[in-house]
């Protein structure tokens, strides 16, 4: 099911089923219009979506109303093909997650956070954006309050997330208004801001006192109404973790066989690892390779200013160096570099608006008190986040307006498909020869390690899966596994802890990585394969990226 127009860049006649996806998200976005703010999109800069139960039953409804009007539609040609079985594939698996009557609660992807970090994306250049902030903080405690009613419907179908992801959401909850926390960071801010009047700022003072309560009333409830009622037990079982598995991947696997498979590429990037530590001092251990690249002074960096400068910098060669493999056009040759405004550890990026307005953007998080960072270790995350990555990947498709309806270039997003492809990318970067230095070469294993380490231990853990023979076998237990990942993630300790919650919390995500980059590998394989010495790369990837996301098993058929 090749998307014809995807391939040659012809510009499309709009179809039905386009005008559908469309109107999809434009109800989409009434429903949830911080979500709007999310993606650059105006309209509800002061709003929230409604987070309750009624409100989670809305969304579930537009989602069969859609799947029923699409099947009265017929494809009018490939690119339609496409967007239907990408649209039966994310909406179906939506409604089968809203069947469940589970509500997420975790220490990174719930709208615990998602309620906060919408902030993050507002611009505050003029006054009548600080007017928007200020009008958001006012609607912050309903939308934290009817977060709540659903997490309580929930326990009371039954379903309550472990008590580990109650007691860090408490945690964060309580930091956002804390000395240095987001909240007074934010009254700092607005203080500091030309644009702000002296009634503006009082405005925004007295909702960011409305929000601190909000969110010291949600710890609260979750304290004392959801975490006596939570189970100490982390792992959700192999049935719900295939529904996650397929949520994350868009695609069907074998479980056992690739637990089976992430413990053998382990092992093979372990061996890869050895043979680079041998480069930087024959005879050196891989602690010991790492242990000289941390005390070379050249590879050392000081400070979040001196971070976010090198990341902007390498960002910036990267971009003019991809330019030779892909089609790297203004607006989408530039990425922002940025230092969050949190400290919760971890490093993401989010998209650019749909007008490129605002740019992509990588996000460091950095955990409270570090403030050494090591430029070996990170060089392939650049890579990952930025290009030829998650901005590569995500740009081009919003840059295809002729080909893509918005649903297919901005809305579709499937983990294995996005994560995969940042992983793959790190490996294309090392095949094209940006990696050759043995450090930064050493720094892109160590991530590609931590990936297929968390596949052995997510798919492991949660699915009741024997622990490697290598690792004596026997039961998974947090102890172990926290053992096991400290093995392999080189992490700073409060990354580390960041990830191991992550992992016990978000089943099934964390290995759409690494699992996502085998299947897109597979499908490159498959067309090397097929076509032989006409087996153009740069073609591959600009024809797969224009696609846009979706679920893998849905670009495999789309691209054979």
């Amino acid at each position: 099911m090749t998307d014809t127009a995807a391939v040659t860049g012809a510009a499309r006649t709009p179809t039905a089923i386009d005008a559908l996806a469309e109107r999809h998200v434009a109800e989409y976005l009434r429903l949830r219009p911080d979500e709007a703010t999310a993606m650059g999109f105006p309209g509800g800069e002061t709003e929230y979506g409604d987070l309750s139960p009624a409100g989670l039953r809305a969304l579930d409804e537009l989602n069969a109303r859609t799947l029923a009007e699409l099947e009265g539609l017929e494809p009018a040609d490939e690119a339609d093909r496409v967007t239907a079985a990408a649209m039966r594939e994310r909406l179906g698996l939506e409604r089968e997650i809203h069947a469940t009557g589970r509500v997420e609660l975790n220490n990174i992807a719930s709208p615990a956070q998602g309620v906060r970090a919408v902030f993050d994306l507002m611009p505050t250049d003029t006054a009548e954006q600080w007017e928007h902030v200020a009008g958001r903080l006012e609607n912050l405690p309903a939308a934290l309050a009817g977060y709540t009613a659903s997490l309580l419907a929930a326990r009371d179908a039954g379903h309550v997330a472990a008590v580990r992801q109650v007691d860090i959401v408490i945690e964060q909850a309580e930091a956002h208004g804390a000395p240095g926390g987001f909240f007074p960071g934010l009254v700092e801010r607005a203080g500091a801001a030309e644009a702000v009047t002296p009634a503006l700022a009082a405005r925004i003072r007295s909702g960011v006192e409305a929000g601190v309560q909000a969110y010291r009333d949600f710890a609260t409830a979750l304290r004392e109404e959801l975490r006596p009622h939570a189970p100490e037990e982390d792992a959700v079982g192999i049935e719900a973790y295939r529904l996650a598995s397929r949520v994350f991947l868009g695609a069907e696997i074998d479980l056992e066989e690739t637990y089976r498979w992430g413990q053998e590429e382990l092992a093979r990037i372990v061996a890869a690892q050895e043979a680079d530590a041998e480069r930087i001092r024959p005879g050196a251990t891989v602690e010991e390779a790492r242990a000289i690249l941390d005390a070379d002074p050249a590879r050392k960096l000081t400070g979040t200013q001196a971070l976010r400068d090198w990341m902007q910098g390498l960002s910036d060669e990267a971009i003019e160096a991809m330019k030779e493999h892909f089609a790297i056009p203004a607006p989408m040759d530039r990425v922002e570099c940025m230092i969050a405004p949190t400290q919760e550890g971890g490093i993401y990026y989010t998209g650019p608006s749909e007008d490129f307005s605002r740019p992509g953007r990588m996000w460091w998080s950095v955990p409270a008190g570090e403030d050494e960072f090591t430029t070996w270790a990170e060089t392939t995350t650049v890579y990952h986040e930025g290009v030829p990555g998650h901005h590569l990947q995500i740009a081009t498709a919003m840059m295809a307006r002729d080909e893509l309806n918005l649903w297919r270039r901005s809305f579709c997003w499937t983990s294995g498909h996005g994560e995969g492809w940042a992983l793959y990318a790190e490996r294309l970067m090392d095949e094209l020869g940006f990696l050759e230095d043995a450090g930064d070469h050493l720094g892109m294993l160590d991530m590609q390690r931590m990936r297929a380490a968390r596949v052995v231990f997510d798919i492991g853990y949660h699915c009741g899966f024997a622990m490697p023979e290598s690792e004596g076998g026997g039961a998974w237990t947090p102890e172990r596994g926290y053992d096991f990942l400290s093995k392999h993630l080189i992490l700073s300790e409060g990354q580390r802890r960041f990830e191991f919650t992550r992992y016990l919390g978000w089943p099934g995500q964390a290995p759409a990585y690494k699992v996502g980059q085998r299947i897109w590998e597979q499908i490159r394989a498959e067309h090397e394969a097929r076509e032989g010495e006409d087996f153009d790369l740069k073609a591959f990837h600009t024809r797969a990226l224009r696609l846009g996301s979706m679920g893998l098993d849905t670009l495999r058929e789309a691209l054979a």
